[in-house]
């Protein structure tokens, strides 16, 4: 290791090699679950070749945090651990902390920003880690647990930025060589980038023939401006559905490894992220979080991109059951599966009941009408009704109208 002289620049982080990672798998057997690889017709016939999903929301705590935390806190000395460890984590990091010091005999802190999802706040304490709030944000929280280090002596365990952390995600690789040999294309979600940088480094070992690639949610999408100047840069907003994604500034160990071995990073919308995650519930009947659903989102996007086979990995499935609601419902908004119609009738009795049922003969739930009677624009003997409609699709959403127009209604829009 480069020595710390004076004048001259800080020593830098050895990155961590194959041989740490399978090192990391020997630590991890037993406690991290080889999860499942489950194939999927519908992406495998949209990217035209076979998809495979790599189910890490299957994992113990419901994400791939498990393996990064566990090796981290195992590689620590005794007196070390006698210390305790204290992490910062709005949810999969510090379930994942909390159980992996539990298993390994150390006290832990966990600091979790005010109004983290309840239920992660629950099975971060469940799993026996002692839990502090503190800040809005998870930058005012990291900052808390960094200063409770300095305080206590507690060892910070970081989320992404540590060797031993990128090489025990990186057994994730492992397992995919392992369980789908004939692998040509690796697509992976990235936040501060341990997942994908182990991920790499795990594969492209092994297979550099594999192409990785790499996803980020558009609205926190630091690799590609940190990629373009060479070093990691910070954003000055972050903006996402995607909790585990919402990091603003790549991790420095990350960031070296995945600009070496990543072969490309894209971006999604929102709209694709919660299409991916209806698409995972209704087709692989797999709950999975909007970043756990990112890979997925990716192939939806630009399937040709990919060539099969091709396995998606699905980081975790710790989705908030209000969270989880919101996001279905602008999944099946993306999807075209809702409609909504502004039209005028004639205010006589039996009009709106006639167009429910015309509604009713196209197949078309009605989830909301608003009847408006009184407003300037409409004559004295008009109103105008509001629908939301619950459709199978863009498709059925044309016919719905078409059908509307042809009985004889004024669709307005």
């Amino acid at each position: 290791m480069a020595a710390n002289l004076p004048g001259g620049n800080p020593p830098v982080t050895p990155l961590p090699t194959l041989e740490d990672v399978r090192e990391a798998q020997k630590t991890l057997s037993g406690v991290a679950r080889v999860t499942a690889m489950e194939g999927s017709r519908f992406l495998s016939r949209l990217v035209g070749g076979p998809v495979q999903m790599k189910c890490e929301n299957l994992q113990r705590t419901g994400s791939f945090k498990l393996r990064g935390a566990y090796t981290r806190i195992a590689g620590l000395s005794a007196e070390e651990r006698s210390r305790g460890v204290v992490a910062a984590s709005a949810g999969n990091h510090a379930q994942g902390v909390a159980l992996a010091a539990s298993l390994l005999g150390v006290a832990s802190t966990v600091f979790m920003p005010v109004g983290a999802p309840l239920p992660k706040v629950a099975a971060t304490r469940e799993y026996g880690a002692t839990v502090r709030t503190h800040g809005q944000v998870v930058d005012e929280t990291l900052a808390a647990a960094q200063e409770y280090a300095r305080e206590t002596g507690a060892v910070f365990i970081h989320p992404f930025d540590h060797p031993d952390v990128v090489a025990g995600q990186g057994t994730v690789g492992l397992e995919i060589l392992e369980q789908c040999p004939e692998v040509r294309t690796v697509v992976v979600g990235i936040g501060g980038g341990g997942l994908a940088a182990g991920v790499a480094l795990a594969i492209k070992s092994i297979r550099p023939d594999v192409r990785v690639v790499g996803v980020q949610a558009e609205g926190a999408a630091a690799y590609p401006p940190s990629l373009a100047a060479g070093r990691p840069v910070s954003l000055d907003r972050v903006a996402t559905m995607a909790d585990g994604m919402k990091v603003g500034r790549p991790g420095d160990v990350p960031f070296r490894i995945i600009g070496e071995l990543v072969d490309e990073v894209r971006t999604v919308s929102e709209d694709a992220l919660s299409s991916a995650l209806l698409l995972c519930l209704e087709r692989a009947k797999m709950v999975v979080e909007p970043a756990g659903a990112a890979s997925v989102a990716a192939l939806l996007s630009e399937p040709a991109a990919f060539r099969g086979p091709v396995v998606a990995l699905l980081s975790g499935g710790n989705v908030d059951p209000l969270v989880l609601q919101r996001t279905l419902r602008h999944g099946m908004a993306a999807a075209g599966r809702y409609l909504s119609l502004r039209m005028r009738l004639p205010d006589r009795p039996g009009v709106l009941a006639a167009l429910l049922g015309e509604l009713s003969r196209a197949d078309a739930n009605v989830l909301a009408v608003n009847h408006v009677r009184i407003d300037p624009g409409l004559g004295i003997e008009e109103a105008e009704v509001e629908l939301q409609l619950e459709t199978q699709g863009p498709e059925h959403c044309a016919e719905v109208a078409g059908d509307l127009r042809s009985a004889g209604y004024t669709v307005l829009d």
